[in-house]
């Protein structure tokens, strides 16, 4: 199972459980370190690399219909700079994105996701308890088939692409196909 093979590679890492544990620290409902933090590495995994591609940013994203300032994700941030300040926190309120995407209000934090650029981008992880647990709303065939496809709720073809070229994949990554049906 994919899941499985993916909390396996991702325990891999040395950091995970600290970050995990960071987050869920936070008291956050609905949450998961989502998009770069686990592609990337599971990218790298696949690709034989020993050393972890760096990243530009820590995605931390969650769903709170009753606070939608931005504010507060500044406030998380902080927080956890102060806790390793190596990484860049990035927290997204995914009940207010549909504002800056233009779209009607998500429904939850799957229906955010599913809505991102490339399926295999849309992949997080959180604890519950002591678990690991998975959120792919389009699966984790493309991530472990080391295919960028566009996901099908992602209209803007043009951005699709230039993200794949400003990103750097196929150089950092140079197994990954591209696939935009």
């Amino acid at each position: 199972m994919l899941e499985a093979k993916l909390i396996r590679i991702m325990k891999t890492y040395e950091h995970l459980m600290r970050d995990l544990r960071l987050v869920q620290g936070l008291g956050l409902s609905h949450w998961c370190i989502a998009a770069g933090y686990v592609r990337n590495h599971v990218w790298d995994y696949l690709h034989g690399y020993s050393a972890r591609t760096p990243l530009h940013d820590v995605d931390v994203i969650y769903f709170d219909a009753s606070d939608l300032t931005e504010e507060s994700e500044k406030r998380y941030e902080h927080l956890l700079r102060k806790e390793v300040n190596d990484y860049n926190w990035s927290f997204k309120n995914q009940a207010r994105m549909h504002a800056r995407n233009r779209e009607k209000p998500y429904a939850s934090l799957t229906d955010a996701m599913k809505r991102w650029p490339e399926t295999a981008t849309a992949v997080g992880i959180s604890l519950e308890g002591n678990d690991i647990k998975v959120t792919a709303p389009h699966g984790l065939d493309d991530l472990f088939h080391l295919v960028i496809r566009r996901s099908p709720y992602f209209t803007d073809q043009d951005d699709f692409y230039a993200r794949i070229e400003r990103k750097k994949w196929l150089e950092y990554w140079p197994q990954l196909k591209i696939v935009d049906e």
